[in-house]
């Protein structure tokens, strides 16, 4: 009886083991191959461009302005009440490039966010799917570094780009 009860736990804890199914995918190898992933990239990139466009032409009418505010208090053409009036001004300006400055990188990040929101849930959507369609218990990212030590398993890079429809 003893032997019966032993062999029935070794087995049924073999057959647990072995019931687990575990794989990998490197995200940002899948990112990378996906043509939305491109055209994202290529649409901020271009976003960006504008943005900044803009803040030089802020910066260089500040230098302009700067340059003959110089020159002019140089010359001694203005009174000591003109003088501060446009160092005021200027200080103004200087901080409204740098409101600018803070500006583009919200912009950005929230163009970022808009632009990677729909690609990042249908990468998961699909991850997901496949996990469930082919009994993985867990799929793990090695591009996060998260696995310190792991027995070979299934890469599931070429199945997931299949389904995604990437190269």
């Amino acid at each position: 009886m003893k032997k019966v009860l032993i062999l029935l736990v070794f087995s049924g804890i073999s057959v647990f083991t072995y019931a687990q199914k575990f794989g990998y995918v490197n995200s940002q190898e899948l990112l990378v191959s996906m043509t939305e992933v491109k055209a994202a990239d290529t649409e901020l990139e271009t976003y960006q461009k504008q943005l900044m466009a803009v803040g030089q032409g802020k910066v260089a009418e500040f230098e302009t302005e700067y340059k003959k505010y110089a020159e002019d208090a140089q010359k001694g053409i203005l009174s000591q009440v003109q003088v501060q009036a446009k160092e005021s001004e200027l200080a103004q300006k200087q901080e409204e490039i740098q409101k600018y400055e803070y500006e583009v990188q919200s912009k950005l990040s929230a163009k970022r966010e808009e632009l990677y929101k729909p690609i990042l849930d249908k990468v998961k959507m699909v991850i997901e799917t496949y996990g469930k369609e082919n009994g993985y218990t867990m799929i793990f990212d090695s591009s996060a570094g998260t696995i310190l030590h792991a027995v070979e398993s299934d890469n599931l890079i070429t199945p997931l780009k299949a389904k995604l429809g990437v190269q």
